[in-house]
């Protein structure tokens, strides 16, 4: 198995409710909470991606390919959780928050038929337990990096 490449989940606050245009999804109202966006770092660039993330985040990259590049500049960096691992499971990840957590309808899914891979939640309590959850109940081997 390539230890550079697999599934991660981002734990973001937004401090303040908010209205962001995202993409073709339109202008979405955003509430004070914190959100999971789930995607895959199965690519060429591997878990790279989630540094890249934390640049758009903090301003050193103003590029705006996917749909979590429109929202990760109004928040903050709470973790993340990420999984090595060559297998797709990156819905099955997503399903698990959303069975816990609120979906964002269409946000990160343009390549997928799943309802959304961006979650709410009001509370950060038990929030990072249930994406570590998440992850190891789709059998992958997790770590959180905060």
């Amino acid at each position: 198995m390539n230890y550079d490449k697999g599934i991660y989940t981002l734990i973001l606050q937004l401090h303040e409710d908010a209205e962001r245009e995202v993409g073709k999804l339109g202008i979405l109202h955003l509430k004070k909470g914190y959100y999971t966006y789930t995607g895959s770092a199965r690519g060429s660039g591997g878990f790279k991606r989630v540094n890249r993330h934390i640049d758009v985040l903090c301003g050193r990259n103003r590029t705006r390919r996917w749909h979590i590049d429109y929202l990760l500049p109004i928040t903050s960096f709470r973790c993340a959780v990420v999984s090595p691992t060559d297998q797709d499971l990156e819905c099955a990840v997503a399903r698990r928050i959303g069975a816990t957590y609120k979906p964002i309808t269409g946000f990160g899914c343009t390549d997928c038929s799943c309802v959304s891979h961006l979650h709410f939640a009001e509370r950060y309590e038990h929030l990072p337990d249930t994406v570590m959850q998440a992850h190891t109940s789709a059998g992958l081997i997790s770590t959180m990096l905060k």
